[in-house]
């Protein structure tokens, strides 16, 4: 099933089951950022896919039908409001709209991820000029409250390199399932070439288990922290109010990621986490 999903993205297929029709997604005949935008969607489809497949063999996980299940689990579980759930998806197509609509250039290739109105901006562009363009382009999205520019000056990756990325997700997703000390689902992770955004609403202790976990995982060359830090009496506080579900009121106040306030733990071997190129979020070394 895995590489059967597999083979159809990367030939640019996408099947949805719910609606009954195949989408086909060729340079050809569609432009860069539908392509890109359909890429995105056929990912997302993967990893709902294999995170079932990696829930039939965690007892007392999730059931067998696990496709609907596991993204109402996901939603049901997360921190974030239903509200700030809304907005984030709606900060993610109104920056794909704005993209499209500005840059014409085969050479850009953006994407943005957005968790509790906080954006983070990966990709690739020519130059640093676009590269802060892009950042503003973002900064000025309504409910926007900060952003994350991560976007490398350099030429886009393959098609086979988003594959890949796509399957170090559900690596990383899956050892998450895994780990008995950590609840996966209030946990969002993106990879791009290979280097793997944590983002989530988390204590301190939550935000190195799921970085050491994911630093772990065969493939992957870089594990960033973008995670918002609570600490371990808020976290009592919202579960207590709502049961381990998502809170009406919201999360309590958080330390949203930034160089001046998310702190750089040490690693296994001591050295300090390394802070990436905006110095807005921290990178935990690969060992």
């Amino acid at each position: 099933m895995l590489l059967g999903s597999m083979a159809l993205y990367n030939r640019g297929f996408c099947r949805d089951t719910t609606k009954g029709f195949t989408m086909l997604a060729s340079p050809t005949n569609l432009s860069r950022f539908q392509t890109q935008g359909l890429r995105y969607l056929c990912q997302k489809a993967l990893v709902i896919s294999v995170l079932g497949i990696t829930a039939i063999g965690l007892a007392g996980c999730f059931p067998v039908v696990a496709t609907g299940v596991v993204t109402g689990a996901l939603s049901v579980s997360d921190r974030r409001t239903t509200g700030a759930q809304a907005e984030d998806q709606a900060i993610e197509i109104k920056a794909f709209n704005r993209f499209r609509e500005r840059f014409k250039s085969s050479q850009i290739s953006l994407s943005v991820v957005s968790f509790n109105r906080i954006a983070l901006v990966t990709g690739y562009v020519p130059d640093e000029a676009t590269k802060a363009e892009a950042a503003r382009l973002v900064s000025s999205i309504e409910n926007v409250r900060n952003s994350l520019n991560e976007v490398v000056v350099g030429l886009p990756p393959s098609i086979r390199t988003y594959g890949s990325d796509t399957i170090l997700t559900t690596r990383v997703k899956a050892s998450m399932l895994e780990a008995k000390d950590l609840q996966a689902q209030v946990i969002k992770v993106y990879t791009e070439s290979s280097t793997v955004f944590l983002m989530g609403i988390v204590t301190e202790r939550e935000a190195n288990r799921a970085a050491d976990i994911a630093s772990r995982v065969s493939g992957v060359r870089r594990v960033v922290r973008a995670f918002e830090t609570i600490s371990e009496a808020d976290l009592s506080r919202m579960q207590l109010q709502t049961g381990g579900n998502n809170p009406a009121a919201g999360p309590p106040k958080s330390t949203p990621p930034s160089s001046g306030s998310v702190p750089n733990p040490p690693s296994a071997g001591g050295a300090a986490a390394i802070p990436t190129n905006d110095g807005n979020a921290v990178v935990t070394p690969i060992r």
